[in-house]
């Protein structure tokens, strides 16, 4: 009786180790794709402020790894994602508590960036962009906590 029991804690021991490890690279990857975004904001940015010329094809760029960092964005967000062993994740709790909010606000930015990325100009592109940093920063207040 006695080895059955250490042998169940073991296992779950184990098995916690393995949920709170794929926790941890859910986080990570959920991270990844922030990254990805604030390096198409870094590209974005200066256009929008004339530091830097139009370019399309480095616009394109930066979108295709942000497309690749965040393709897996819907599983990003687990219950079992609130918090990671090695990983530390900034998301609040409202993430999960106000779901539908949290979802909308998603949405928000999707249809903020596709608009984005369906302009053909410089001109359209700087009159589209306000909408996607406002959506960006709707989103980070409610549901990202500031890092220390």
């Amino acid at each position: 009786m006695k080895t059955k029991f250490l042998m169940a804690a073991a296992f779950a021991v184990v098995g916690a180790t393995f949920a709170y490890a794929a926790a941890d690279d859910t986080i990570t990857a959920r991270q990844n794709c922030m990254k990805a975004q604030g390096g198409f904001m870094g590209a974005a940015v200066p256009i929008v402020k004339g530091e830097k010329t139009y370019d399309r094809a480095v616009l394109d760029a930066a979108w295709a790894k942000q497309g690749e960092a965040c393709k897996d964005w819907a599983n990003f967000w687990g219950a079992d994602t609130k918090t990671g062993t090695a990983v530390t994740s900034y998301a609040k709790p409202e993430v999960w508590t106000d779901a539908k909010g949290f979802e909308a606000a998603g949405n928000a930015a999707y249809t903020a960036m596709e608009a984005l990325k369906a302009t053909t100009d410089e001109a359209s592109f700087k009159a589209a962009f306000g909408a996607v940093g406002q959506s960006c920063q709707d989103c980070h207040k409610a549901y990202r906590a500031p890092k220390p």
